[in-house]
């Protein structure tokens, strides 16, 4: 068995891992970055892309957002798109605060690049990843290399978590004394990216009789749908015809048509949101979809990753400057703003999915909408937590 020893293992290489990665690098702190999937892999998988602006500086602080802050587009505003009308809400009217327009797996490739021509050591395609010795002070991880069929011993301090929602590190907290709160809402979005030119400078929100619709621009030539459907369904049940369709029926004005182009991606994505507390257990602790999933209602997911990587980074590195207070309060530090997110995903999920099958919950909707259109008073509360201003009470 080959055998490496360095201070800090991190498992997973997204947004949490490879800022985690990057920004310990920078403070001195040996890493070796395990990722079961290959570079060309993480760095082509479309997922999320919408980033808060403190999330931005944070980076950009630390030398990694260069490529983002010259290429992503700025956005300050969305519309609520209902009773075929469009409503306008300029949330970056009212406080200081945007959303950067930066797809995912472009923040990955950046901070790969980053990582590795600085002298990171990243291994991508390993498999059969195992944790052991999480409560002493050398833990130890074990992979084999896919290509090689080696297997691999890694003698550290500390393990980095950073693997997602269906990793193996969150495995290894133990049942007695971990709390795993999870919430399913009864739905499924169709997600899909369609080869299509954005149909508005925005994002835009329909609340319709059908079901919830979406637009998120990914680029100027790509732009993501979403479509609610019940939870379980299929993409199979959704062909090209049915899409568009629904898409014009429920996003559609008379002054805002929708775009069509061809369909490269469609998945159903069942909503469900979960939180692990507490996100370490001994020497390992937890970072981004391993400690907790939020449903994309809000694009809460890559902020929330991107905050647990600049708070374990900084924990770690105290740590080593003699200062184990921050990595002991790191978890508590992390899920105060987990919570915030989940609250105000929530929130907005009542309004989207109201629908009119219950006229209650309708009319309820109805009511919140009227208010945040025209209250700035609630306005200036709804832009403080969409843009994760102030969010860690």
């Amino acid at each position: 068995m080959d055998s490496t020893r360095t201070q800090v293992a991190v498992v997973g290489a997204g947004p949490a891992g490879l800022a985690v990665a990057n920004l310990l690098r920078q403070s001195g702190i040996d890493t070796v970055l395990l990722e079961e999937q290959s570079r060309k892999f993480v760095e082509q998988r479309p997922r999320a892309g919408f980033i808060e602006e403190w999330a931005v500086r944070a980076l950009d602080r630390h030398g990694l957002a260069d490529q983002l802050l010259r290429e992503a587009e700025q956005q300050d505003r969305f519309e609520f798109r209902f009773e075929g009308a469009r409503h306008v809400v300029r949330y970056g009217e009212v406080v200081e605060g945007r959303h950067f327009l930066y797809p995912q797996q472009f923040l990955v490739a950046d901070l790969v690049g980053l990582h590795t021509s600085n002298g990171g050591d990243a291994r991508f395609q390993v498999s059969d990843v195992r944790l052991a010795e999480l409560e002493s002070a050398r833990p130890v991880v074990t992979y084999v290399d896919a290509t090689t069929g080696r297997q691999h011993r890694i003698d550290c301090d500390f393990v980095a978590g950073c693997d997602g929602a269906h990793g193996v590190t969150q495995t290894y907290f133990p049942a007695a004394t971990t709390i795993r709160a999870r919430h399913d809402y009864g739905i499924g979005w169709l997600a899909m990216l369609a080869e299509a030119p954005p149909s508005a400078d925005c994002v835009f929100f329909g609340i319709h009789p059908r079901g919830f619709g979406a637009h998120m621009a990914r680029g100027p030539r790509v732009t993501r749908f979403y479509l609610e459907c019940r939870p379980g369904d299929t993409p199979e049940n959704w062909p090209d015809d049915r899409v568009w369709t629904e898409l014009h029926a429920r996003l559609g004005t008379p002054d805002g048509p929708i775009n069509e182009g061809p369909i490269f991606e469609k998945r159903v994505l069942d909503m469900h949101n979960y939180v692990t507390e507490p996100m370490s257990y001994g020497r390992l602790h937890l970072a981004g979809e391993s400690a907790h999933v939020v449903a994309p209602i809000a694009a809460k997911g890559m902020n929330l990753a991107i905050n647990d990587a600049l708070l374990l980074a900084e924990a770690i590195a105290a740590y080593y400057r003699g200062d184990p207070s921050r990595l002991a309060g790191y978890s508590t530090a992390c899920l105060r703003r987990v919570w915030q997110y989940q609250e105000f995903s929530q929130w907005l999920s009542d309004i989207f999915h109201s629908g009119t099958a219950d006229p209650f919950k309708a009319r309820l909707s109805q009511a919140r909408v009227r208010r945040l259109l025209g209250s700035r008073e609630a306005l200036v509360a709804f832009a403080q937590l969409y843009l994760g201003i102030d969010a860690d009470f």
